[in-house]
C-alpha cells in the first residue's frame, strides 16, 4: 500500500501495472489481492481516511475556532495520504468511498462550524451544512496544492488552519492573530484549554448569536 499510495500521489491516474512495478511485484501477484484498479483505490482511500479520523481522536476545544484549525491540523499531519483523497473527493466513482472515509472528519468540522456560527465567530449568512462542506473542501484543496508544491511543514500547516478559518468567515488578518496567539496551534501535543481569544466577534457577527 505505501507503494501504492506513492504512485497514486504522483498520477492519480496511474495503472496497476505501475503500482505492481513500484511495489516491485508482478502483475499477476497484485491482481492476487486486488481484482482492478478501483478496489485498490478503494483499500487505499478507506485507509488514508481511517488514518485522519485516528489523528482526530482527542482533538477538540470548547473554542471553536481552534477546534477546526486544530482538525486542519491533523489533516495536515497525513497530508502524505491526501492527494488522493482530493482528486477524488468530489467526483468519481469511489466518490461516497471518500465519504464514508473521511465521516468522523466531517462530524467534526461541522460540530466546530456549528459551535462557530452560534458563538457569532463564523458567518451566518451560508447554511450551516453548507459552509461546512465548503470549510472541508478548502481544507483539501490547500492539502493538494501543498502536495503538488511541496510546500514547508511549517507554511502548510499553517496554511490550512489560517484558509479553513478564513472560509468560516474570519478575515486573513483575523486568522493569522488567532494561530499566533495560541499555542497550541503551534503544537502536536493535545490541546491545552484556550487563552483569552486575541480579539472579539465584530459587531456584524454578534447578530448571529442564537
Amino acid at each position: 500500500m505505501v507503494a501504492a499510495a506513492a504512485v497514486f500521489r504522483r498520477d492519480p491516474e496511474a495503472s496497476l501495472d505501475a503500482v505492481a512495478s513500484a511495489a516491485g511485484l508482478s502483475r499477476r501477484a497484485l491482481y492476487g489481492h486486488f481484482a482492478s484498479r478501483d478496489e485498490l483505490l478503494a483499500e487505499l482511500l478507506t485507509r488514508g481516511g481511517a488514518r485522519i479520523s485516528a489523528a482526530l481522536v482527542g482533538v477538540q476545544d470548547a473554542d471553536p475556532r481552534i477546534h477546526l484549525a486544530l482538525i486542519g491540523a491533523a489533516m495536515w499531519a497525513e497530508v502524505q495520504q491526501v492527494r488522493v483523497l482530493a482528486q477524488l473527493a468530489v467526483h468519481g466513482p469511489l466518490e461516497q468511498t471518500v465519504a464514508d472515509a473521511l465521516g468522523p472528519v466531517r462530524a467534526s468540522v461541522r460540530q466546530a462550524t456549528r459551535g462557530g456560527v452560534e458563538a457569532g465567530w463564523f458567518r451566518g449568512d451560508v447554511p450551516l451544512e453548507s459552509l461546512a462542506r465548503l470549510i472541508e473542501d478548502a481544507a483539501i484543496a490547500v492539502l493538494d496544492e501543498a502536495v503538488r508544491t511541496d510546500l514547508g511543514e511549517i507554511e502548510g500547516r499553517r496554511l490550512i488552519m489560517t484558509v479553513g478559518l478564513s472560509v468560516a468567515g474570519l478575515s486573513w488578518r483575523e486568522a493569522t492573530a488567532l494561530v499566533d496567539a495560541m499555542p497550541q496551534l503551534a503544537s502536536t501535543a493535545p490541546p491545552e484549554p484556550a487563552a483569552a481569544p486575541p480579539f472579539e466577534p465584530t459587531a456584524e457577527n454578534r447578530g448571529n448569536r442564537s
